[in-house]
């Protein structure tokens, strides 16, 4: 009985360490991996958040402004439409230019 107790404590230490080694080899594959993939990301031309943010606040407010400049635009025109059509009024049919 002796020796299968000592035969079963052996195989325990085995399998152990073998589960010591497998957990040790997993972390160092998982670390290898963020490393590569911090590397393939990192030579990506990306944005950070913030850059992205700062570009979005200038886009809105250059469409604000384009809208308010059309509207701007807009009001002139229309203003400018009856004093053109008064000008012409104000000429005579058979005057020279």
């Amino acid at each position: 009985m002796q020796s299968q107790n000592r035969l079963f404590d052996d195989f325990v230490k085995v399998m152990n360490g073998a589960a010591g080694t497998i957990a040790g080899m997993t972390r160092e594959a998982q670390a290898a991996m963020q490393e590569r993939a911090r590397e393939w990301i990192g030579g990506l031309d990306l944005v950070s958040r913030e850059e992205f943010e700062a570009v979005k606040a200038m886009a809105v407010a250059a469409r604000e402004e384009n809208e308010a400049l059309s509207q701007r635009i807009a009001a002139l025109e229309a203003g400018a439409k009856p004093a053109a059509k008064s000008a012409s009024r104000k000429k005579r049919p058979g005057a020279a230019a």
